[in-house]
């Protein structure tokens, strides 16, 4: 299952050469993951009341083409389950005319009552 989260550059997130700062692609990247598992049912809310965390264990962006002010583009979120990591591959692309601008690679792990967990149940079964 590929998620699709559409958003257009907004002026702020350029910077004095009129490109998007390279931060604000994990700031993309993140947003369309917590819109991807909204979709799914999943609140991070609620999953840390219970005492359950997903964290960022390791981010890998590269840099394509550069978007700039006004800009739209489609985050293309997949995700994988890899060992304890739920490993999201996600490219940022521009349009319409489907340019890659950024490809990331995100491990998230669970951590449960301050543990690092080796199961989730609860994310499991969003992800099969």
């Amino acid at each position: 299952m590929t998620h699709e989260l559409k958003m257009k550059v907004r002026d702020y997130e350029c910077d004095l050469q009129g490109i998007v700062n390279n931060a604000n692609y994990q700031h993309y990247t993140e947003h369309a993951r917590h819109e991807m598992l909204l979709d799914l049912g999943v609140s991070f809310a609620d999953l840390h009341q219970r005492g359950i965390d997903a964290v960022v264990a390791r981010i890998t962006l590269s840099y394509k083409t550069p978007l700039r002010s006004c800009d739209e583009f489609v985050v293309r979120t997949r995700v994988a389950k890899e060992g304890i990591r739920y490993v999201f591959s996600q490219d940022i692309v521009r349009l319409p005319d489907e340019k890659l601008a950024c490809r990331a690679k995100v491990d998230i792990v669970t951590v449960i009552n301050g543990e690092l967990a080796t199961e989730c149940p609860e994310l499991d079964k969003f992800f099969e």
